[in-house]
């Protein structure tokens, strides 16, 4: 770790004097690109984040929302919704992408801790989870390697801990191939009356330290998390990942819910990047106070650890409290009710930062400063060129297997089956659907969750496929009948010092923010990673979005479907523009990126009553592999679909990826058509039936058929499962 000579020139002038090395390491860790959020922060004013179900925005551990009442919470619900609701949700996601390149299962499952704890730290329990995952090419031996270390780190964290795991995604890239993403969200759930936040309230309350005890692992990540990936990496940034311990997380979630229910917390941080300093730092900054610490109170698992190492190593399952000093006995009692370690460290103050190690000062620095004086980057960008037109011929029935069965639009029941989605028995709809549902009893709420994105898209058009990225989430929640509610992102990036990697970052952020807004779907936070580049080059931008929706009760329409019905086509068509479709990732080639609806908001609104209604018997959101893998989703053993598809273009109309269509079966197409009118153009397509089999009659230029029965499909749609077992 060193501090760089201008952040050092800054330093020295504010302080007056060189500062100690404690100082240094403290400031290059939280003037890191992970930390303090240089290059993208000038960007991402860019957000509304703004709302009247908004309680707690961007700047906390989580951010918390207000549900929407639907009831009394006995299961009834109130008709006319009139009812105030009393529970609030947090919402949080971030990164863990070098890490998981280091040491996969490590990575990935402080990943989920992490997030867990920061949903901690607002007074809330942890309900649900999502990973949204990104690799190399499927067929390359490294990639598998990584991808089963982080889907194993991943499951093993969240089924230790009782937090399910109830959707997410994975995506399959080249340009992943040095530097692996793995991104977890996680929802918690409040009373009104339970909320905390990390705003350091009052001089003279104590800070103290509960969960396991610190060591030498995670010196340095927050800083490692801001460099490129190095090619000997694997080997020489091992000391910088952290270690977990689940069974440990479990006893911290259940001694924070009980902290919380008795009210002994005035305020309260996890210990992430930058570790005790970073958390405890920030805390009293927000509050425009300072601290006094002693860090050789600070309970430690390891012998001879200095001041250096006891403020800065990302040691997990550890929480920093706040506490009224007529409350600290009785927080002790509680940590050492879970076998918790529990340190008095020091007390907030109303000057500097403070931090002394056996009688010497090792810290005095303003909090302020220290969290909030970074300079910002001021960095060029370059827009990406315009895509030509450059389209293969590839054989119908070759693209449709190719497509159907390529491992990014292909089933992942490898991954989630690993996963224990139903634990805590809130999981109406789990993993494998468009998206997840929550049941909320105390409010008789539904919670409906989507959350990934498209790197085929943003690599082909970054601001109009992030736009797609924010619409396809939204359409996920629609499909189950959930009006969106809020949504936090985790914004991936390469080397934003390289002009046409920071135009691509700034095109996804612009895009996402503006698709966002038309939506009136607030940005509540997030998180930013940057310098994922690597010897194989930057990665595509990555627009990670979590969205959740809400709906009255847990029931919604099935993705599969059945024997009766029409089945309708709904939404804008763009069949001549291929630009990152999952065909062309296939065979080659480029084209523009298909167009995006004339009034996405009506469309998602309008989605979300007819999912629910009496007539609607399937919905599946069209997106990824286009309308060839979502009509072969929708195929099972119970029911078939016969389609009839009037076009010129046989390939376009399968596999182009236009965002904000949506396939729904139906016995009332007629109350389909007239909701939709003048919203999205609706087309039939033809009817259930019961033989199992996908049949697609081409009836323009081509009269010709494809057909594929569930059995061939399922075996096309296996292919992660096949190969990796």
């Amino acid at each position: 770790m060193s501090l760089a000579d201008s952040d050092r020139e800054l330093v020295v002038e504010e302080l007056g004097r060189d500062p100690t090395p404690a100082e240094a390491a403290l400031f290059e860790n939280l003037w890191s690109e992970h930390c303090a959020y240089r290059s993208s922060r000038p960007l991402l004013s860019a957000f509304d984040s703004e709302g009247e179900q908004v309680v707690v925005g961007p700047g906390d551990d989580a951010a918390v929302v207000a549900l929407p009442a639907h009831g009394d919470g006995d299961g009834d619900g109130n008709e006319d919704g009139s009812e105030e609701s009393d529970q609030y949700i947090t919402m949080g996601i971030e990164s863990h992408n070098h890490p998981s390149y280091v040491d996969p299962f490590d990575g990935a499952a402080t990943g989920v801790g992490g997030i867990v704890r920061d949903t901690l730290s607002m007074g809330a329990y942890p309900i649900a989870l999502t990973d949204s995952l990104y690799f190399g090419e499927f067929d390359r031996e490294h990639s598998r390697y990584l991808f089963e270390g982080v889907v194993e780190g991943i499951s093993h964290y969240g089924n230790c801990i009782g937090v399910p795991t109830v959707g997410g995604s994975v995506d399959f890239h080249p340009d992943y191939e040095g530097n692996p993403l793995v991104n977890v969200a996680c929802v918690g759930l409040l009373s009104a009356d339970d909320l905390v936040t990390a705003v350091a309230q009052q001089p003279g309350n104590k800070l103290v330290l509960v969960g396991n005890g610190t060591g030498r692992d995670g010196l340095g990540g927050a800083s490692f998390a801001s460099e490129d990936l190095a090619e000997d990496a694997e080997t020489e940034d091992r000391p910088a990942v952290q270690v977990g311990d689940p069974y440990t997380e479990k006893l911290l979630i259940e001694a924070n819910e009980e902290l919380v229910a008795e009210n002994l917390l005035e305020s309260a941080r996890d210990l992430g990047a930058a570790g005790l300093g970073g958390a405890s730092s920030e805390m009293v900054a927000k509050g425009r106070l300072g601290a006094h610490i002693e860090l050789e109170r600070v309970h430690q698992r390891e012998p001879n650890m200095n001041a250096l190492e006891i403020l800065l190593a990302e040691s997990q399952e550890r929480m920093c409290y706040e506490v009224e000093p007529g409350n600290v006995d009785r927080v002790r009692e509680i940590a050492e009710k879970y076998d918790l370690g529990c340190s008095v460290i020091g007390e907030v103050t109303e000057e500097n930062y403070v931090c002394t190690f056996e009688g010497e000062t090792v810290v005095d620095v303003d909090a302020y400063f220290l969290g909030e004086g970074a300079p910002m980057n001021d960095l060029e960008t370059e827009s990406p060129p315009e895509p030509e037109t450059d389209l293969p011929d590839a054989d119908l029935e070759a693209a449709f297997d190719a497509v159907v069965g390529s491992p990014s639009t292909a089933s992942k029941r490898w991954v989630y089956r690993q996963y224990d989605h139903e634990v805590g028995v809130r999981t109406s709809v789990g993993p494998g659907d468009d998206a997840a549902l929550i049941a909320i009893r105390e409010s008789d709420t539904g919670l409906a969750i989507s959350a990934g994105a498209a790197p085929n898209w943003t690599s082909a058009d970054p601001e109009n496929g992030a736009k797609a990225v924010a619409l396809e989430n939204a359409t996920n929640l629609a499909a189950k009948g959930a009006t969106p509610l809020a949504a936090v992102d985790c914004l991936n990036g390469g080397n934003p010092e390289k002009p046409e990697v920071y135009g691509g970052f700034s095109g996804i952020v612009d895009g996402l923010a503006e698709m966002c807004s038309t939506l009136s779907v607030p940005v509540v936070g997030g998180n930013v990673s940057l310098y994922n580049d690597s010897v194989s080059g930057p990665i595509p931008p990555t627009p990670t979005l979590a969205m959740v929706g809400t709906k009255a009760g847990y029931e919604a329409p099935p993705l599969e479907a059945t024997p009766e019905g029409e089945l309708l086509l709904v939404g804008q068509r763009d069949e001549f523009a291929l630009g990152g479709s999952e065909y062309l990732a296939q065979f080659g080639g480029t084209d523009r990126f298909p167009a995006l609806p004339d009034e996405p908001a009506a469309f998602v609104e309008t989605l979300a009553d007819i999912a629910d209604a009496d007539g609607t018997l399937a919905v599946h959101d069209v997106s990824h592999g286009g309308l060839a893998v979502a009509l072969a989703e929708m195929v099972s053993s119970n029911a078939g679909l016969a389609v009839s598809l009037s076009t010129a273009d046989p390939r376009g109309a399968l596999f182009n990826e236009a965002a904000g269509r949506v396939l729904i079966q139906t016995t009332d197409s007629e109350a389909v058509r007239e909701a939709f009118d003048g919203v999205a153009p609706v087309v039939s397509l033809g009817r259930g039936t019961d033989d199992g089999t996908l049949s697609i009659e081409f009836t323009d230029d081509t009269a010709s058929t494809l057909a594929a029965d569930a059995d061939t499909i399922r075996e096309l749609r296996s292919i992660i499962e096949t190969e990796l077992e």
